[in-house]
């Protein structure tokens, strides 16, 4: 059996971004990077961990409405307290993934599924006006060479059908905040023509495993004794973007015990 202990946070890891009113805000020159993140339920017992869900909304864009950059490289060190608990939680692969529709993937992999959302992005063929894209987001539970690690698979069908299995490789780091560091690379969409704009995710999973009821993800209100709650930084964030620039911020939320 393999518990992870990281940050029930985790999921930040697989920011890309997406228009919320009140996310974290970073920029430099014209590039922005907004992102945010809730728990629920916000109320947690103090000393033991209870079943949650987590919900991630984000956005890259420029203030003056030019195209950004492609994101490359997304890089999140999440913080140490919370769980996430995989064993007797099947497993997907990104090689039964790869060009296949949302549909088609839930028929392979639905036992595995972890999460769900949506995303954005931007085409621009050369000579025509910039044609904006939609499709759906689902996260997989996986493994890497007996490590544990989640793969996002994003399909989109307007204006190219197009299939894209981002895997999440988890590094982990014995002292201080933060215990995980999660990173993807962002593959060239449609031959570099397309840039993702937005993604909200939603992350959560009871199942049942050596009977007894198990959560993907749980987390504790490690508030000190006496206080009513307590406020947390739950990750710090790197993206890298094609041109060389790199934005860095963190994301601040808080808790209350039952």
């Amino acid at each position: 059996m393999r518990r992870i202990v990281i940050s029930a946070a985790l999921v930040l890891a697989l920011l890309t971004a997406a228009a919320i009113a009140q996310g974290e805000l970073t920029q430099k020159g014209n590039l922005r990077v907004t992102f945010d993140g809730r728990v629920l339920p916000r109320v947690l017992p103090r000393d033991s961990a209870a079943p949650i869900s987590v919900r991630i909304e984000g956005a890259v864009g420029t203030v003056d409405g030019s195209r950004p950059p492609a994101l490359r490289e997304i890089s999140v060190a999440v913080n140490r307290a919370g769980i996430v608990y995989v064993a007797g939680l099947p497993t997907c692969s990104a090689p039964e993934l790869q060009q296949t529709s949302t549909e088609a993937a839930l028929k392979l992999c639905r036992s595995a599924l972890v999460g769900h959302g949506g995303f954005a992005a931007n085409v621009d063929f050369p000579g025509a006006p910039q044609i904006p894209a939609h499709g759906k987001v689902l996260a997989f539970n996986s493994s890497s060479h007996g490590h544990p690690q989640m793969l996002l698979h994003l399909y989109g069908s307007s204006p190219v059908r197009a299939t894209f299995v981002l895997p999440f490789r988890i590094e982990h780091r014995n002292k201080g905040k933060f215990g995980a560091v999660f990173s993807t690379r962002i593959p060239n969409i449609a031959s570099d023509l397309g840039y993702v704009t937005e993604l909200d995710l939603t992350l959560g999973r009871k199942y049942s495993y050596a009977g007894r009821r198990r959560s993907f993800l749980s987390a504790s209100c490690a508030a000190p004794a006496g206080f009513p709650g307590a406020i947390f930084q739950l990750a710090k964030a790197t993206f890298r973007f094609d041109d060389g620039r790199h934005l860095a911020t963190g994301i601040t939320r808080d808790c209350r015990v039952r």
